[in-house]
């Protein structure tokens, strides 16, 4: 008999299963890694964090009621404010108003690396607590988009991003009447808490003074506001109920009330719709309102300035 010579290659399909199985062990880890990364630092433990009791916090029948009729609304005002609206003729009435200053570019790339560079470390507090699921919170993504605009070209997805989210930031206004930093237990986290949002105030108020397609609706017109609440009811109660249901984590007080919230209750999230619709009408109007007068103040003292210093010469 004679021995049968085998190759070193004949022995490589018998050991593919053994690779091909690392392979699935390790893409398995990846995604358990990754998910633990988004949202495994939320501990439960902490009250309006999270968890089974947060979940179950309000019962599913008024759970599923509450999120129909509010959705049904939030698609009624998107339509109806749609359809008032005429961004059109909107963007070539205020695109031409647009001037580029140095001083202005100055100031404008300035706000944006402060932002950038607070956002950046609030970003880093996230991964280091491995909370990376909150950035999907209204107020972060405002900031993302805050920083779009300081980034883009004027433009008519500028005007539109920009009239959107001078209505959104109703959000950053409870942020701080009604701080929740019970679970920031890092250094300067809390600190960059009050910062971010301060900051969510300072940037349309620097583009309202810019003008041009950063120039606000007329007061009486409420379309850019209706439309705003439309589309922030519907990213809570589709969005971040949905994600916050099947991770067990409370986006935006979607599961359960905040510590802080004065209408703690199982009826809390009636009293939000009430309260939160009343103040996105109003609050991006009252902004409005101040930068007008604030920006007509400054140019009288500029204009001051400059007649007493051709009078000096």
């Amino acid at each position: 008999m004679f021995r049968q010579e085998v190759g070193v290659t004949s022995l490589i399909p018998s050991c593919s299963y053994l690779f091909q199985h690392e392979k699935r062990n390790m893409s398995r880890y990846n995604i358990y890694s990754l998910l633990d990364w988004v949202y495994g630092g939320v501990d439960p433990k902490f009250e309006g964090n999270g968890g089974p009791e947060c979940a179950a916090f309000i019962s599913p029948q008024q759970r599923i009621i509450e999120s129909l009729v509010i959705v049904l609304i939030s698609i009624v005002e998107v339509a109806v404010a749609l359809k008032n609206l005429n961004i059109t003729k909107d963007f070539k009435v205020n695109g031409k108003d647009y001037t580029r200053a140095k001083g202005d570019s100055l100031c404008k790339n300035l706000l944006l690396v402060a932002l950038c560079m607070t956002f950046g470390i609030e970003v880093g507090f996230k991964f280091a607590t491995k909370t990376v699921i909150y950035l999907l919170n209204p107020c972060h993504v405002v900031t993302m988009v805050q920083i779009f605009l300081l980034a883009c070209p004027p433009c008519k997805l500028g005007l539109i991003i920009f009239r959107l989210q001078v209505h959104m930031l109703n959000g950053a206004l409870l942020a701080l009447m009604f701080p929740v930093v019970n679970t920031r237990l890092l250094p300067f986290e809390k600190e960059i808490y009050y910062i971010q949002h301060s900051m969510m105030y300072l940037v349309p108020l620097y583009l309202l003074r810019k003008g041009g397609v950063y120039k606000p609706e007329p007061l009486g017109d409420m379309w850019w506001a209706l439309l705003s609440t439309g589309f922030l009811f519907l990213y809570h109660f589709i969005f971040l109920q949905g994600l916050g249901l099947v991770t067990e984590v409370n986006l935006n007080n979607m599961l359960c009330p905040a510590v802080s919230d004065p209408f703690y209750g199982p009826w809390y999230r009636i009293w939000a719709t009430g309260h939160q619709t009343l103040l996105t009408l109003v609050h991006g109007k009252f902004l409005t309102l101040i930068s007008q007068k604030t920006g007509s103040v400054c140019r009288c003292l500029l204009d001051t300035l400059r007649m007493r210093s051709k009078k000096v010469d």
